[in-house]
């Protein structure tokens, strides 16, 4: 049994609507149902979404504060006063940025721009770029993707003479400031009809209101900023985003080019998914570890070598910032380990070091809110200031930005939206900080969301995937937030093969069945990152599966595969792990429990037959590991073999190994029902008596062997057999199987390496011999546990443990 890492649900949609849906468009029912899992249930609605162009764009004139900040830019250029555009170091800070910039040049206006140091001068406008503007003449400051909380900066801004145009798309606080205007679609004034443009967005708005037109050749900024923000690809977003993705694909801007080329990205198969995972993070490479105005250069550049030169730094800063990642999240984990472990670890994380990299904090922050799902804050600490400088990740259902403002009595500066926030605090009031977001969190997070639900959009067969099937879901692109990729379930797919793939064998392969038909198509299923679930899942496992589909095209030859984004099995689960040995690593790790948060409760046991067998363990280190150990009796009553078996019911265990062959079917028939509620059972079945394999000796054969014991009374065993194996021919696991046997029926002794014969020993039958006994059965032990295969091992296994239920099924 392996658990899912989130709740699946699937939306439960009117099967009548849907065909409705379809005729009145001309769609499919699959693309039909699909729309309506997002919402979109009206025909004129979901046909806006599907075919939509132009005319889903709205008045920029719509945007409350725009008249006046269009007749304000053009007095500027009239009048011939500098222009400064004030940008943000992030991507869609870059790509408003570089927009600015186009169209300044477009309009000749008398211009720069300025974007502050992520690492010195922190997010935002700050007076020492304004005192800055001053000097240099600045007449006006237009902020893009940025201002909307500079109430002091702005009023100093306004002091010094110089006008402040806020363009913004960020949560706006309750006081805001005093600038020239404000245009942000999420002012309480404004009745733009869309909330949710990104800061790029915003500022394409600024652009088309100045143009009087709407210029198509600034959509290709809009797109990476949308994209690279996380915005949702609904209304005038997924418009944008599905005109940009169109003009890059046949894109002339050297440094868009430049940086598909470092990204190994095929310009002509260009998506959003491209976007967010490779361009985006370049270009935030720069702001992160250096200087955002080297990604505006690449975006704005005319020159071909200076593209080529900035992309490959801009690849190399992203390399050096995974590197930085790894690290920093390595000790933010380990901190929230430790507050795990003592029982601390409360609603909201808020973890904080000394000299973290405050550029990569965000990145650490989503990677610690993905393994432990809560709201999580990661700060970095300048050991000569005190400050405390941070970003915060939010889940589903839990506004950060809220119980940001919550807590502003102890912030410097805040400012952000729903799922994701920067701060700035002295170091002294993170304790503080810590307990007020809890106190928040206990009265607006309730334990149902610290459960991820991850959402689909049907469940289907194995059969209903196909090249065309994958080909209609086309027209839902471009995905991302709040349009994402459809997900499908795949219930009870039959394991044929598991592989471990990549570099660094981080990713595997699943080639899955349909358990009903064993002539189908298998299904290629790749899960990215994942090869953790490699050593928990077994061969002939029933899987489920949610993910997303797709083409895979090799040598000409096009497949479909799909995506896995989850996956569990609900049956228990039977491991051939026959063949290793103690010392492998893969009995280790099972040991140390796989550190998988998939594998659900339940302790830990060792299933022995035969005392001896204990002494192959370090059994300090089986106690240490808290795993209970039990023999295997006559019986069919466990002997625990140590303190946690003694303290330890059958019925509480999870995991179950069985170490060795038991000496007959009887005794493990017997035994493996009272372990009925284990998950899983790891069969080592590990031949600890190997004189006990092989054919029955003939009777011929032991009256052979007894002959020429009688010719010695006492012999040194090594000699003994020696001179056996010469003059019979007999093996020396046969000889010593025979001379075991003569041992139980009192016809010799062995001591000390010696082998005393007795002459006259009472008349005894082979048969009343234990071993004699175990050997007769030992071939059905070989034909069940030995020789048979996978699946027929796992059946066998899973008939013991539970006769009624799986004679009931058969039946």
């Amino acid at each position: 049994m392996l658990q899912s890492n989130a709740r699946w649900s699937i939306p439960e949609v009117d099967t009548t609507a849907v065909e409705q849906l379809s005729k009145q468009l001309n769609i499919t029912p699959l693309l039909a149902r699909l729309l309506m899992v997002r919402g979109l249930n009206e025909v004129e609605e979901a046909r806006r979404f599907l075919f939509g162009k132009k005319d889903l764009f709205h008045d920029p004139f719509l945007l409350d504060g725009m008249q006046q900040a269009v007749e304000r830019i053009y007095s500027a250029i009239k009048n011939k006063e500098k222009i400064r555009i004030y940008g943000d170091y992030d991507a869609d800070g870059v790509s408003s940025t570089s927009l600015m910039i186009v169209l300044m040049q477009q309009m000749q206006a008398d211009f720069d721009y300025y974007i502050p140091n992520r690492l010195i001068e922190g997010y935002g406008l700050n007076r020492i770029a304004i005192e800055l503007a001053r000097k240099q003449d600045i007449k006006l400051i237009i902020t893009v993707d940025t201002g909307i909380s500079a109430v002091e900066e702005i009023a100093y801004a306004s002091e010094l003479g110089m006008d402040v145009i806020v363009t913004d798309h960020h949560e706006p606080p309750d006081s805001l400031p005093d600038a020239y205007v404000i245009i942000n679609p999420k002012k309480p004034t404004c009745s733009y009809p869309f909330k949710q443009l990104a800061g790029v967005g915003v500022a394409f708005k600024l652009a088309e209101a100045l143009l009087g037109r709407f210029p198509e050749e600034l959509l290709e900024f809009v797109t990476i900023g949308t994209i690279a923000d996380l915005m949702p690809l609904i209304d005038e977003n997924r418009v944008f985003v599905r005109m940009g993705l169109e003009r890059l694909r046949a894109t002339s801007s050297l440094g868009m080019r430049a940086l598909l080329g470092v990204s190994g990205i095929d310009q002509k198969e260009l998506h959003a998914g491209h976007i967010g995972f490779s361009i985006a993070p370049r270009i935030n490479a720069s702001g992160r570890l250096d200087h955002a105005g080297i990604a505006v250069t690449c975006l704005t550049t005319n020159s071909e070598q200076e593209a080529e030169h900035i992309a490959f730094d801009l690849d190399r800063l992203n390399r050096e910032r995974q590197l930085i990642v790894e690290l920093i999240t390595t000790e933010a984990m380990e901190q929230a380990g430790r507050l795990l472990e003592h029982g601390q670890m409360e609603k909201v994380l808020v973890l904080a070091g000394e000299g973290w990299n405050v550029g990569v904090v965000g990145i650490v922050a989503s990677k610690v809110l993905e393994r432990y799902y809560r709201p999580t804050l990661i700060l970095s600490i300048d050991p000569v200031t005190g400050l405390a400088k941070g970003s915060a990740r939010s889940i589903a259902g839990f506004d950060i930005h809220a119980a940001l403002t919550d807590c502003n009595h102890l912030l410097e500066h805040y400012g952000g939206h729903q799922a994701a926030a920067g701060m700035t605090l002295h170091n002294d009031r993170l304790i503080d900080l810590h307990r007020s977001l809890n106190d928040y969190a206990d009265l607006h997070l309730t334990d149902d969301l610290l459960i991820p639900e991850l959402m689909g959009d049907m469940e289907i067969e194995s059969t209903d995937i196909s090249i065309d099937m994958i080909s209609q879901l086309e027209l839902l692109a471009p995905y991302g937030m709040k349009n994402p990729s459809p997900r499908f379930v795949l219930n009870g797919l039959r394991l044929k093969e598991i592989k471990t793939m990549g570099k660094d064998q981080q990713h595997i392969k699943l080639l899955l069945g349909n358990p009903l038909d064993a002539n189908m198509m298998t299904l290629e299923a790749l899960a990215f990152g994942k090869s953790s679930w490699a050593p928990l899942i077994s061969s002939n496992d029933e899987i489920d599966i949610m993910g997303e589909l797709s083409v895979n095209e090799w040598n000409g030859i096009r497949r479909p595969q799909i995506i896995i984004k989850d996956i569990r099995i609900l049956e228990q689960q039977i491991f051939d792990w026959r063949g290793k040995k103690l010392s492998d690593s893969l009995v280790n790790n099972w040991m140390d429990g796989f550190s998988s948060a998939m594998l659900d409760g339940g302790m830990k046991a060792i299933l022995l037959f035969r005392e001896e067998e204990w002494k192959q363990f370090d059994i300090d280190l089986i106690t240490h590991k808290g795993i209970a150990v039990w023999l295997a009796h006559e019986s069919n009553s466990p002997v625990p073999m140590n303190d946690k078996a003694k303290l330890t019911s059958a019925e509480d265990i999870g995991d179950l190994l069985i170490f060795s062959l038991p000496p007959d079917l009887s005794r493990i028939e017997g035994i493996l029902p009272l372990f009925a509620q284990a998950n899983r059972v790891y069969c080592m079945l590990q031949d600890s008596v190997t004189h006990m394999s092989g054919p029955m000796p003939t009777r011929e054969q032991f009256i052979q062997v007894y002959k020429l014991l009688l010719r010695s009374s006492v012999i040194d065993i090594s000699i003994l057999e020696n001179s056996i194996k010469r003059q019979t021919g007999l093996t020396s696991s046969v000889i010593l199987f025979i001379l075991t046997v003569f041992e139980e029926l009192l016809f010799l002794a062995i001591e000390g390496g010696q082998v005393h014969v007795r002459p006259t020993p009472a008349k005894m039958e082979l048969q009343e011999s234990r071993s004699y006994q175990e050997k007769l059965h030992r071939e059905e032990v070989e034909r069940e546990l030995i020789y048979s295969n996978a699946k027929e091992l796992k059946d066998w296994i899973l008939l013991c443990m539970r006769p009624t239920q799986i004679e009931r099924e058969i039946s």
